[in-house]
This record gives structure tokens, C-alpha cells and sequence, in this order.
């Protein structure tokens, strides 16, 4: 009977072990699962990859990309260009994987920028196992995208707020996606308003950049300040016809008193790209004349004055930040 008892015993403690270890087996393929689709499922990949953008790492977002360089500019590859591209972007959520053929599975990327609802998808398949258990996904290759740019009499642009160089005016630069890129030029003297693309993926292309230089406030000023200095000299020049100047005046009676000039409108300041180079537009000035005339006839005394369009150009030459403005006459 001891060796019935003992043996049944048995029997229920092995039962026991087997249930406890038939427990902790469902319990680890339970936890192999959740953490396996967690942190090992194709959605962590994107993830991981978008931190890698937000973090200014390129060379890591390149690693998870598995993307080809283009041929083109890489200044919004890394660093602070490329952590910028993503500081519009809100609202951002990674989905659920989804099937895509050949066994691969797509997840898409929903965000905002400004307020428009935007999304990129990655396609991604299978990767070895690791640690035996877990899988691993990685993305489909392809080529990275490119903003093609060209700026105004200019040899260099910025991309993020980072300078590159535009040989002959343009220039390629190769970026991510998601992304949003601004690109501008800006110099003491001539500005183009900043432009801003939106890459969604690397399949859609992305409208040209066309940067359109003109002359900032301070050339504008600058230029204006030399004029309305050269038209001043002609004014206190007191005769009909001012050396070097636009402005002339005639009569046919005697000038009886000394000959006043004075500046009613100067001129406006529009400068414009052409030819590769910077010109002014012709420019008007608006000058009166005045003194006392006499008469060869009757030899009466009348005031005179006289206010009149007087038209001329002026030459434009840029060394640097030297500016130098020669007018031009022809009589």
C-alpha cells in the first residue's frame, strides 16, 4: 500500500511540475509574441528610423533606409539641416503594419504640416531571426529624393538654414522623407524669399526651387542715399545748367538773381537681375528752377519758377559689400 501512495504522489507532483512548466512555456511564447510584435515588428523599424531624422542622425536614418545617395548636394543629410526638416511635422503616427506582396508588409506614416494631413509609407520585408526568437524587418531599398534648385545671380543658397553652394546657380540636394525643407538666399545686399518643399516619399517628385534674388532694403537704401547725395550737389550748383547734372533750364531774358535749384521728387531706386549682372532702372528726378528775370523789352522784373521731369540712368557696380553708383547723362 506505501508503494501505491508513494507512486501516486509521484504521479501528482510530476503532473504538477509539468502544468507549471506547460504554464511557463505558454507564458514565454506569450511574452516571446508581445515583445516580438513591439519591439521587433516592422512598425518599430519606421520608428526608429524617424527618430534617427528627428535626432540629426543621417548616418543612422541612411542604415534603416537602406537608400541610395543620388547625385546630388548632401548639406540636408545630417545634423542640423536634417533635424530641422522634421520640426514642422506634427501629429505624427506610425500605423499598423499591413500585407504587401512578395511577404512584405507596408506602414504608413500619418503628420501635418501646416496643417495639411500628409503620409508616407514604407515597404518592408523579413530579416534574419535574432536571438533565434525574434524577427527582424528590414526596409525595401531605394534611392533617396532630390530638390532641384536654382537661385538669381547668386553662387550660393542655404538649405534648413545650412549654406550651400550653387556653381553657376544651381545645384541638387539630395534629402529624406518625411520632410520639410526650406531653402533661401541672403547676403548684406541681395535676399530671394525663402521656399518651402514638403517630401513625402522618394517616388514623387518634388517641384523645382526657383530662388528670386532682388536687392535688400539696405542696397535699396544705400543706392538712394548716394543719388539724392549726387542730386543735392547739382542743387547748389546756382546756374541754368548744372555741370554733370540731369537738370537744365533756359530763358530768353536776362537772370536778374542768383539761380535756385531744389529737389521737388528724387528719384525711385529699382534695381533688377539682368545678364548675370545687377541694373538700375532709368531714373526720374523732379527739379524747380526759380530767380528773377528781366525783361529785354520792357525791362520788368518777374519772378520765375519752373518745376520739371528730368530723366538719366545710373551705373551700378558691386565688389563685395562695396557699392558704388556713377550716373550716366545724355544731352
Amino acid at each position: 500500500m506505501d508503494g501505491v501512495k508513494n507512486g501516486t504522489q509521484l504521479i501528482k507532483i510530476a503532473t504538477t511540475w509539468l502544468l507549471i512548466f506547460m504554464l511557463a512555456l505558454a507564458a514565454a511564447i506569450v511574452t516571446i509574441t508581445v515583445v516580438n510584435g513591439r519591439e521587433f515588428g516592422p512598425e518599430k523599424t519606421v520608428a526608429h528610423y524617424l527618430q534617427a531624422l528627428r535626432d540629426g542622425d543621417g548616418a543612422k536614418a541612411l542604415g534603416l533606409l537602406q537608400a541610395k545617395l543620388p547625385d546630388a548636394n548632401a548639406a540636408a543629410l545630417d545634423g542640423p539641416a536634417l533635424a530641422k526638416s522634421q520640426e514642422a511635422l506634427e501629429n505624427v503616427s506610425v500605423g499598423e503594419a499591413v500585407d504587401a506582396p512578395e511577404g512584405r508588409k507596408r506602414v504608413s506614416v500619418n503628420y501635418t504640416i501646416a496643417g495639411t494631413a500628409l503620409a508616407s509609407d514604407f515597404t518592408l520585408e523579413p530579416g534574419p531571426r535574432q536571438w533565434l526568437f525574434f524577427d527582424s524587418w528590414t526596409m525595401v531599398p531605394t534611392t533617396l529624393p532630390s530638390i532641384h534648385a536654382s537661385v538669381v545671380n547668386a553662387n550660393q543658397a542655404s538649405i534648413n538654414g545650412v549654406d550651400a553652394n550653387m556653381p553657376d546657380g544651381h545645384n541638387s540636394f539630395a534629402v529624406f522623407y518625411p520632410g520639410n525643407y526650406e531653402l533661401e538666399y541672403r547676403s548684406p545686399l541681395f535676399a530671394a524669399p525663402p521656399v518651402t518643399r514638403n517630401v513625402t516619399s522618394a517616388a514623387q517628385p518634388v517641384p523645382a526651387v526657383g530662388l528670386s534674388t532682388g536687392p535688400t532694403s539696405d542696397l535699396l537704401a544705400q543706392v538712394d542715399g548716394v543719388v539724392r547725395k549726387y542730386l543735392d550737389t547739382c542743387a547748389k550748383q546756382a546756374v541754368l545748367m548744372p555741370t554733370g547734372c540731369p537738370m537744365s533750364a533756359d530763358t530768353a531774358n536776362r537772370v536778374a538773381s542768383p539761380i535756385k535749384w531744389s529737389i521737388v521728387e528724387y528719384p525711385t531706386i529699382t534695381i533688377s537681375p539682368f545678364g548675370g549682372q545687377w541694373i538700375m532702372a532709368p531714373l526720374t528726378v523732379k527739379a524747380q528752377v526759380g530767380f528773377q528775370e528781366q525783361d529785354l523789352f520792357t525791362g520788368l522784373l518777374q519772378d520765375f519758377k519752373h518745376a520739371e521731369n528730368f530723366d538719366f540712368t545710373a551705373k551700378l557696380a558691386i565688389n563685395g559689400s562695396n557699392v558704388s553708383v556713377t550716373p550716366v547723362l545724355s544731352y
